[in-house]
């Protein structure tokens, strides 16, 4: 029990600490982006239930390889907070206010939006590469998924997940989501499983491309006098 303490201290213990403080002290309040995206998909999930607001949702939010890619573009960004028909909407929700939470609190809201659209953006341009590479290569899709729908936060996550794995030192969650997510590509090999590994991918090269800011940042002097340490920024 205490070596399985001692591990969650060492891959969790800066995450945690980090996530404590603002939110005992600020509360709901250190999170203004993530309760707004929780609101927004739950507004987008009672309006598409309607009748007159499912044609309204899908005009604006729907993304599909089918469709001219301009026309992706300018729905991906919403697409994110549009939840899959065919899931519980609480999963969606409960996925946003967790890792959405955790990484505006730790990295900032701009910061964590970036991350998220560029994982979505990656899983759907990656199903229109998969579709022109066809079912008989290993990274191909069937022309079928063409039509499927392709919304909801799980790319986003996922990549979210990934990065604060990486940048907190949390290495073996970052890993193990990662793993998880190849199993389900080997097991089911759908648009979806694939589009996640497209996801981390992408958040891949934007883990490397801040090693190298990290590494070339020049050294900053603490203090101007005698007796005060220099320290990187």
């Amino acid at each position: 029990m205490k070596t399985l303490a001692r591990w969650a201290r060492a891959e969790w213990g800066l995450l945690y600490v980090t996530v404590r403080e603002p939110l005992l002290k600020r509360r709901r309040r250190v999170i203004p982006m993530t309760l707004g995206a929780v609101v927004l998909t739950t507004v987008i999930q009672l309006v598409q239930n309607q009748s007159w607001g499912y044609q309204f949702v899908q005009n604006i939010g729907a993304v599909r390889a089918e469709d001219p890619l301009w026309l992706s573009l300018l729905r991906t960004p919403l697409s994110l907070f549009v939840p899959a028909l065919d899931l519980p909407v609480w999963g969606a929700l409960a996925q946003i206010l967790f890792v959405f939470g955790i990484a505006e609190i730790c990295i900032g809201r701009w910061r964590t939006l970036v991350i998220a659209y560029a994982a979505t953006l990656a899983g759907t341009l990656y199903a229109r590469l998969g579709i022109w590479l066809g079912f008989d290569n290993p990274f191909g899709l069937p022309s079928s998924d063409a039509r499927v729908v392709d919304t909801g936060p799980s790319a986003a996550v996922v990549g979210l997940a990934v990065f604060l794995g990486w940048r907190y030192g949390a290495y073996v969650t970052a890993c193990a989501v990662t793993a998880a997510m190849a199993v389900e590509v080997m097991l089911k090999g759908n648009l979806a499983g694939k589009e996640h590994m497209a996801a981390i991918a992408a958040v891949g090269v934007l883990c490397f491309i801040s090693a190298l800011r990290h590494r070339h940042r020049p050294v900053a002097r603490i203090g101007s006098g005698p007796g005060f340490p220099s320290a990187r920024s």
